[in-house]
C-alpha cells in the first residue's frame, strides 16, 4: 500500500468516528440520572426519589462502537422563583442550546403536558430530539401501548420514541444505536477511557448531597449544599474533609441529630458510595455550617460553584 492509499484509508477510518453532546431533559424525577448511571456503568449522577435533586449539568461519557456520546445530565424542567431554581432551569436550557441531540425523558404514566411544554421551549431551535419512555416496568404492557399511540400525534417532531427500563434492561442498545445515527461524524472529543469530565471534588460533593436527600426529609435537602474542603490522597486511604452548608441553625441541629446520630448516618451512606466509586478506603470527615439565605443570594451561590 502506497502513501496515498494509506492516507485515504486513514481518512475513511476517521470519517467513521462520531462524537457529540446529548442533553438529557425532562421533568424533575423523570429518571434522567438513573438512566445515565446505568448506561455508563458507574454511580456518577445523583439519584434520589425526591424531585429536583440534580442542580448542575454533568457530562457523562459513553462509548458505543465508534461513537463517543457525551450525555449532559440536567436539572429537571420546572418553574420556581427561588434564585437557585432559576439557576437550575438555566442549566437545563443551556444544555439544550449547546447539544447536537436532545433526549426527552417521560415516565410512561405521565400525561403529555410536559412534552407539550418541552416542544414550546425548543420551538425556535433546530435540535432534533428522541422521546424516551421511562419506568415502563412499573405498568402493564397495555399502558405502554396506549402511551405510544398518544405520542403518534407528535411524530413529526421527534426522531424516534424508545421505551426504556433500567430494571428489565430494555431499550439500551436501541437507544444508543439511535443516538449514534444523529451525531455528527467527528473525532472523539475525549480519551475513550474517560467516563466524565467532572473532577473528583464535584463527584464526591454529589454523593454526599445524595446521602442528605436519602437520610433527611422536608426542606433540609433543598436548603443544603456541600463544600469539599480538601482531599488528602494516599495509597492506602483517601481522607475527604467536607462541610454541609445549611440556611438555619435549626437545620444544623437536625442534620447533626441527637448524639450526632443523624450526621453519622449521612456520613456512613456517603462514605460507602464514595468508596464504590473510588475503589479504595475512604475516611470522610463531615461538619455543618450555617450560611443564612445562601440559596437566595447570588454571591453565596457563586461561592458554592453556581456560576450564573
Amino acid at each position: 500500500m502506497g502513501v496515498g492509499d494509506e492516507m485515504r484509508e486513514e481518512n475513511i477510518q476517521k470519517a467513521e468516528f462520531r462524537s457529540g453532546f446529548v442533553a438529557v431533559v425532562g421533568r424533575p424525577n423523570a429518571g434522567k440520572s438513573t438512566l445515565l448511571n446505568h448506561l455508563v456503568g458507574e454511580k456518577l449522577a445523583m439519584v434520589s426519589k425526591k424531585a429536583q435533586a440534580t442542580r448542575k449539568r454533568m457530562n457523562i461519557i459513553v462509548m458505543h462502537g465508534n461513537t463517543q456520546i457525551i450525555f449532559v445530565d440536567t436539572p429537571g424542567l420546572h418553574e420556581r422563583e427561588r434564585l437557585l431554581n432559576q439557576f437550575m432551569m438555566e442549566e437545563a436550557l443551556k444544555a439544550i442550546g449547546d447539544s447536537d441531540l436532545i433526549l426527552f425523558l417521560s415516565p410512561v404514566n405521565d400525561s403529555l403536558d410536559e412534552y407539550k411544554k418541552f416542544l414550546e421551549i425548543i420551538k425556535a431551535k433546530q435540535t432534533p430530539h428522541i422521546v424516551v419512555l421511562t419506568k415502563i416496568d412499573r405498568y402493564p404492557q397495555s399502558k405502554l401501548l396506549s402511551k405510544l399511540k398518544e405520542y403518534q400525534q407528535f411524530q413529526e417532531y421527534f426522531e424516534a420514541i424508545i421505551p426504556f427500563s433500567v430494571n428489565k434492561k430494555i431499550g439500551e442498545k436501541e437507544l444508543l444505536d439511535e443516538i449514534s445515527k444523529h451525531l455528527p461524524e467527528h473525532p472523539w472529543l475525549y480519551d475513550p477511557e474517560y467516563i466524565t469530565t467532572e473532577n473528583i471534588r464535584d463527584i464526591y460533593k454529589e454523593l454526599i448531597r445524595e446521602s442528605i436527600f436519602e437520610n433527611l426529609s422536608d426542606e433540609i435537602p433543598y436548603e443544603s449544599d456541600v463544600v469539599i474542603e480538601r482531599i488528602e490522597e494516599s495509597d492506602e486511604i483517601d481522607r475527604v474533609f467536607a462541610t454541609i452548608v445549611v440556611e438555619k441553625e435549626m437545620q444544623k441541629r437536625m442534620i447533626i441529630g441527637t448524639k450526632a446520630q443523624t450526621i453519622k448516618r449521612v456520613g456512613v451512606y456517603a462514605r460507602k458510595q464514595i468508596e464504590l466509586f473510588a475503589q479504595k478506603k475512604i475516611y470522610l470527615d463531615l461538619h455543618v455550617a450555617v450560611r443564612k439565605g445562601w440559596s437566595k443570594n447570588k454571591v453565596s451561590l457563586e461561592e458554592l460553584g453556581y456560576q450564573f
